[in-house]
C-alpha cells in the first residue's frame, strides 16, 4: 500500500523536530545538526536522554505484544516517528499475522522512510498517513480506509501528548479520537514527567519554547486523567520501565533514579 494524506513538503532543517531528535537519541542517522544540537542541550539537563528514548521504545514493544496477545488486530499509531526496527507492525504481526496497522506523523522525513512502515505480512496490512495529530478528523477518515471502526482498535499516542499543551487541546484531542473507537478498543499512552526533577523539567520546557516548540511534562495524576472513563490494564499508570517487564525488552539503566516517564494502557468499555 502507499502512503495517504498530504503530499510531502520540504524538510525544514532550520529548527529541530521531536521525531528527528528522538532518532538521534536512538542512534539513528535521519537527523540534522540542529536536532543534534538541541538533543545535546537536553542531555545537559538530564544525561539519560538516550535511555529515556530506549525505555519508551521498549514500552511500545511490550504494550503492542500484550494487545496482540489479547486479541487486538487493529492499531492506529499517531506520532510514529522515524522507523526503527522492530516497528510496531512487526511486533503486532509476529503475534497476529493478520494485524492491520495505520501509522501517522507530520514530519516529512518520516514520509521519506514510510516504505519501512509498509512491509506488512501478506495476511495483514499497513498504511502511512502524513498528517498532524491536531487534525483528528482527517486522520480518522484516512484510517477508515484500512481499519474497520466497528471492531476494536488500539490507539497509540506514544511520547506525543507532552508536545501538546493543555490550552492547545490535548485532552480534547484524546477524547475526539476515542469517541470514534468502538467498545473493546484500547488507549496506549507514554509521557514525560517532571515529578522527579521539577527544576530540570522547567528548564527543558523553556528550551523548547525558545526554539518555538512545546514541551508539557505532566504528573502521574495528569496523565491518568487522559484515561477517564476507561478501564486501566494492570499495573495502571506506572513508570514506563515498570509496565509489565515480564513481556520483554527491559532496558538496563545505570543508577537508582527512575527514568522520568509514565505509561499506561486502558480499555474502552
Amino acid at each position: 500500500m502507499t502512503g495517504q494524506g498530504n503530499p510531502a513538503v520540504e524538510i525544514d532543517t532550520s529548527k529541530p523536530h521531536p521525531a528527528r531528535m528522538y532518532d538521534w537519541f536512538l542512534g539513528g542517522k535521519d537527523n540534522y545538526p540542529v536536532d543534534e544540537q538541541m538533543a545535546r542541550q537536553l542531555l545537559t539537563l538530564d544525561a539519560r536522554g538516550r535511555d529515556m528514548a530506549r525505555v519508551n521504545r521498549a514500552f511500545m514493544h511490550r504494550a503492542t505484544r500484550w494487545l496482540a496477545e489479547h486479541g487486538v488486530r487493529q492499531f492506529l499509531d499517531i506520532g510514529t516517528g522515524i522507523p526503527t526496527e522492530p516497528n510496531l507492525h512487526q511486533i503486532a504481526q509476529q503475534a497476529a499475522p493478520d494485524a492491520r496497522v495505520v501509522y501517522c506523523d507530520n514530519d516529512p522525513i518520516v514520509l521519506a522512510h514510510a516504505a519501512a512502515l509498509l512491509r506488512s505480512t501478506p495476511e495483514g496490512a499497513t498504511e502511512y498517513i502524513q498528517a498532524d495529530a491536531r487534525r483528528p478528523d482527517s486522520i480518522l477518515e484516512a484510517a477508515g480506509k484500512v481499519l474497520d471502526f466497528d471492531r476494536p482498535i488500539a490507539l497509540s499516542l506514544l511520547a506525543l501528548l507532552h508536545f501538546i499543551d493543555d490550552e492547545d487541546g490535548a485532552a480534547d484531542l484524546v477524547d475526539r479520537l476515542l469517541d470514534r473507537l468502538p467498545s473493546g478498543s484500547y488507549l496506549v499512552l507514554s509521557h514525560t514527567t517532571g515529578d522527579f526533577d521539577p527544576e530540570g523539567a522547567a528548564q527543558a520546557r523553556a528550551l523548547y519554547k525558545a526554539r518555538g516548540m512545546t514541551l508539557r511534562p505532566r504528573s502521574r495524576a495528569e496523565l491518568t486523567a487522559f484515561f477517564h472513563g476507561l478501564e486501566l490494564v494492570d499495573p495502571g499508570v506506572s513508570l514506563s520501565a515498570d509496565w509489565r517487564p515480564e513481556l520483554g525488552e527491559v532496558i538496563d539503566v545505570p543508577g537508582d533514579e527512575p527514568i522520568p516517564g509514565y505509561a499506561g494502557v486502558a480499555r474502552k468499555p
